[in-house]
């Protein structure tokens, strides 16, 4: 059996500027530089184990979340150490990738995320924080 440890949770606002108070408030750790991820569509901090997340606009996946649920829970993510191998064996065992290979993601990491369809309705990132330690050749 396989375990991987929870690396955060990630919570979709409407206004990165406007959430980070009551989060540093009630985490009692300060809010991290702010990050953009054209690619994804957002702009992300940390504060703690929590990713804030905000849309750089209503046509992307997280404004399109913000406009049907509203602010809250939007992933949460499980590190992995070696990411294309979970990505593997969880499509073996019948879950549905929505990133068949890792992506760049915030922090430098490499992420992937699973389809709700296939999880019971949430949505699941993995993250690999180092690279994978390989042996032999």
């Amino acid at each position: 059996m396989f375990s991987y440890p929870l690396d955060h949770v990630a919570v979709a606002v409407t206004s990165l500027e406007e959430a980070c108070p009551l989060f540093q408030l009630v985490a009692g750790d300060p809010c991290s530089p702010v990050e953009e991820l054209p690619a994804q569509g957002v702009r992300v901090l940390f504060v703690g184990s929590v990713e804030l997340v905000e849309p750089l606009g209503q046509d992307t996946p997280v404004g399109r979340f913000l406009q049907r649920r509203g602010q809250g829970l939007h992933h949460i993510a499980y590190r992995v150490p070696d990411l294309p191998e979970a990505l593997s064996r969880l499509k073996e065992e019948g879950l549905e990738l929505i990133d068949e290979t890792p992506r760049l993601g915030s922090r430098g990491h490499q992420v992937a995320f699973l389809h709700p369809r296939s999880t019971g309705g949430f949505l699941i990132e993995l993250v690999q924080a180092e690279s994978p330690t390989r042996t032999g050749s």
